[in-house]
């Protein structure tokens, strides 16, 4: 078949360990084979960012802004162990939150579906969507290491210099602090995108926070998700038969577990990314999940919501062969392709991701499978393969559906 050809570039966020290896493979094998690959490149692999000072995780936000459309490999959040193994300048914080924080908008995670592939909570039957906040909280936290004895304060001073103040503790001793924040007008854009993609997919919207403890901060949330639902979709939810449903953090996750699924799931920020880890895993693996970041002002951001593999990448190094999942690598290139066909007009471009889809979901339904599947299918004699020859299996059977 002749390359299809692009005519916007893509933002092409590269990673670390084990996925950029599976990164170059995908490209190889499952991309530039059917299309002309029109990407702009930034490099976000640590040893980059730190020769950078992290300046080109800012320029790949910027160059989203600038395209629309960005796809991400995984990448690493150094810890002290990590700063010492790569000799970092400093502890650079999450890049997905730098980009977050620089796009705004919500994370939107849903399993990827397989049969043969069944969810570990039986009563599930239906996909449950994780909608995550994608700025502020702990990602954008300032902290602070508290050596002796002393007060600690949350202060605010407004433009005309006038002060507010908050005792947070009288420390006896050493301790740590740590201030986070948030924008009515994030909140705002969470909860719009929230609704929309409920209406737009007719699924109930589940919010939770723990505003009975938090009640200024989780209060917040909680009554602007009121406020805009009130004025703004309580009409249209109506039509629809669908329902918003407020409750506590700690009971929406009982309620996950009994339920059958089929709804959207809005956390904060921290919430989101624990909780669609939980989700992603309890459906199967984390290799099997979606990741798009969508914000209000028209950016679109996919990526692989699980790490670097970092086990399987010491193991590729010393010669070892591997068996790791590509499959949410793999659905964050065809997510953002899909989108980039639509907002470009290049309807075969959108057609290739959704083959390429249909062949990682044919070849795993075949028996043909990593390591992390065969240990959970119910499928009869799965095979095994290395990563490698996964991804050459999911080449064969997309030829097959081109011919």
């Amino acid at each position: 078949m002749e390359k299809i050809k692009m005519t916007t570039p893509l933002v092409e966020m590269d990673g670390d360990e084990m996925t950029r290896i599976l990164w170059q493979l995908i490209k190889d094998e499952l991309l530039s084979p059917y299309i002309d690959l029109n990407t702009e490149y930034y490099d976000l692999g640590l040893v980059h960012r730190n020769e950078t000072m992290d300046k080109v995780t800012v320029d790949s936000a910027e160059a989203t802004k600038k395209y629309g459309v960005a796809v991400k490999c995984a990448t690493i959040t150094p810890n002290a162990a990590r700063v010492k193994e790569y000799d970092l300048k400093e502890m650079y914080k999450s890049p997905n939150g730098t980009i977050r924080a620089i796009l705004d908008g919500t994370v939107f995670r849903a399993p990827i579906i397989v049969k043969g592939i069944e969810p570990y909570v039986k009563t599930w039957k239906k996909p449950i969507t994780i909608a995550r906040h994608a700025y502020g909280d702990v990602y954008k936290a300032t902290e602070m290491k508290i050596e002796s004895a002393g007060k600690a304060e949350l202060v605010f001073t407004d433009e005309q210099g006038n002060e507010k103040r908050e005792l947070i503790h009288n420390f006896k001793g050493a301790g740590v602090l740590q201030g986070m924040h948030n924008l009515n007008e994030s909140i705002e854009s969470f909860a719009r995108s929230c609704f929309d993609f409920a209406v737009d997919t007719k699924q109930d919207l589940w919010f939770a926070t723990k505003d009975t403890i938090s009640k200024k901060y989780d209060h917040t949330f909680k009554d602007i998700f009121q406020d805009i639902y009130d004025k703004e979709y309580a009409d249209r939810f109506k039509e629809l038969g669908i329902e918003y449903f407020y409750t506590l953090i700690d009971d929406a996750v009982a309620r996950v577990i009994r339920s059958e699924g089929g709804f959207i799931w809005a956390c904060k920020n921290y919430d989101g990314d624990v909780m669609s880890d939980l989700l992603a895993t309890a459906f199967g693996s984390l290799s099997m999940m979606t990741s798009v970041l969508v914000s209000p002002h028209g950016y679109y951001e996919y990526e692989a919501a699980h790490g670097t593999v970092q086990r399987h990448y010491y193991k590729h190094l010393k010669g070892e062969e591997t068996s790791t999942n590509p499959i949410a690598t793999i659905f964050a290139w065809t997510g953002a392709l899909r989108k980039r066909g639509e907002l470009d007009n290049i309807p075969a471009l959108a057609e290739f991701a959704d083959k390429l889809e249909l062949a990682c979901i044919k070849t795993i339904e075949n028996g043909e499978m990593t390591k992390d599947l065969a240990l959970i299918t119910t499928l009869p004699d799965p095979k095994t393969l290395n990563t490698q020859d996964f991804i050459k299996a999911i080449r064969a059977t997309l030829d097959s559906l081109y011919a």
